[in-house]
């Protein structure tokens, strides 16, 4: 690899989280690297989250900073009912404002591009260039397809069966495109069955809901936004790979200003080394400066075996008391005034542990404290603990082949709310519980904590092993 792309001095940098509060709005945002800031806009329904392997490298050279869009990974929506794709790339400059982003750099894939084009039109002055991976010139007929019928409600029901719709709707998007009609002519060269691809995109649409379905919308509905030809803008770069649905539309973008240039390229790596060597010939000085939401955001914690980021929120250096929660749940979303709540590592938001995670407790205290000095609370409260066999209350539920481990998960969830422990489902276990903790929402909710809890299990036995002691 040239210095040009990786330089000799190259330090691998570190992803960081953040939350900042802009116009009212909590929004979530990574952040990598050193030098001019690159603003890094994700496609719908993902989250920053799809970019973190080019943060890692591109962060040789930039400060990224990849934020959630509204309603989308941990960010709050937009407060109006119908948002449009205006709404999404005005929430994109504000946000870039609130960090102190003079003169935007921008990279945007699919949606990510367009939301991009459509806020510089809106805002050109405060723009320096955008490199974009696929730019959609959609026909009547494609716009009609591509409505209501590419983007179906789908919130959960009761016994979870709309987890069966969404993985084989996200698995088979590789396979045709669009991904609900499975004709020979549509069939994507670029298919698969990667496991751990389909389920970052699951986790991704977990978080967003039925929300996916206005993120994907707005874009959909949104008009060409290429200036005309004579139009005076910054640089743009647009191109699309060997496989992209959107490399034929390359050809249809049709006449460009001076300075936009579109081209096809063979790879995936490919449109980003091009995009890589668009930057680098248009960076400017660095501008950001780092701003945070007092009340809720990430510490990075290195202790016995953990290295990574722990997710908190409540009331930082109020010298009160951190709460943690139980294994396989994650931190509640209101904290006590005074108080400061995290998410255990492998748990929630934080990150897990480096290798297995430890049956031993004492590893664990020393990343709670380490936590519990970062963040200047001064006592601590253990979780209660439930009743039952390790093995049995938290089975595997690593990502498979067929969705399964979603359904069982669902299902424990479930059964967890009738009976304790909840594979004891008889008379002599049942528990009393409200009718509220089985509407699809709350179960939705505490779904989704058991499976990012992939520490749960060994979280248990720590404790329960500090308890025998």
């Amino acid at each position: 690899m040239s210095s040009r792309i990786c330089p000799d001095n190259f330090v691998r940098p570190l992803i960081t989280r953040h939350y900042l509060t802009v116009n009212g709005r909590l929004v979530h945002y990574r952040k990598c690297g050193r030098g001019p800031s690159l603003l890094m806009i994700h496609q719908s329904p993902r989250s920053s989250s799809e970019y973190e392997a080019l943060m890692l490298e591109w962060g040789a050279h930039f400060t990224c900073i990849a934020p959630d869009t509204p309603g989308f990974g941990q960010s709050d929506p937009l407060p109006m009912e119908t948002p449009e794709i205006e709404d999404f790339a005005d929430a994109i400059v504000e946000f870039a404002d609130a960090v102190g982003l003079t003169s935007i750099l921008g990279y945007g894939f699919h949606s990510g591009g367009i939301l991009l084009v459509n806020a510089m039109k809106r805002h050109i002055a405060k723009f320096a260039g955008l490199a974009i991976g696929g730019y959609a010139i959609w026909n009547d007929d494609e716009r009609a397809k591509l409505g209501a019928p590419y983007i179906p409600p789908n919130p959960p029901k009761a016994y979870g069966e709309h987890l069966v719709w969404l993985w084989n709707r996200i698995l088979e998007q590789s396979w045709f495109f669009p991904w609900f009609d499975q004709r020979a002519e549509t069939r994507m060269s670029v298919a698969h069955d990667d496991v751990a691809r389909i389920d970052l995109i699951i986790q991704d649409m977990l978080n967003s809901g039925d929300y996916y379905r206005l993120g994907y919308g707005a874009v959909l509905r949104g008009l060409r936004d290429i200036p005309p030809a004579d139009a005076v803008t910054p640089p743009v770069l647009i191109t699309a790979y060997d496989g992209d649905p959107l490399a034929a539309h390359i050809d249809r973008l049709g006449d460009m200003p001076a300075g936009w240039v579109a081209a096809k390229v063979a790879s995936p790596k490919a449109h980003q080394d091009a995009s890589l060597a668009f930057f680098l010939d248009h960076k400017g000085p660095s501008s950001v400066h780092l701003a945070e939401d007092g009340h809720h955001g990430f510490v990075h914690v290195t202790a016995d075996g953990f290295d990574g980021l722990i997710h908190w929120r409540g009331t930082r250096n109020g010298a009160g008391t951190l709460i943690l929660h139980a294994p396989g749940c994650e931190m509640p979303d209101d904290v006590t005034d005074g108080c400061v709540a995290i998410d255990l590592p492998g748990h929630g938001l934080s990150d897990a542990w480096q290798g297995a995670a430890p049956t031993d407790w004492t590893a664990w205290q020393t990343v709670i404290d380490a936590a519990a000095q970062a963040l200047g609370a001064s006592g601590i409260i253990l979780p209660e603990l439930e009743i039952g066999d390790a093995e049995r209350l938290f089975p595997d539920l690593s990502p498979d082949r067929f969705g399964h481990y979603l359904t069982k998960a669902w299902a424990i969830t479930r059964a967890r709310v009738f009976y304790a422990p909840w594979y004891e489902a008889n008379a002599a276990h049942a528990i009393d519980f409200d009718q509220g903790a089985i509407s699809p929402a709350s179960l939705a909710k505490n779904h989704r904590a058991l499976i990012r809890a992939v520490a749960a299990k060994a979280c248990y036995q720590a404790l329960s092993n500090q308890e025998g002691e």
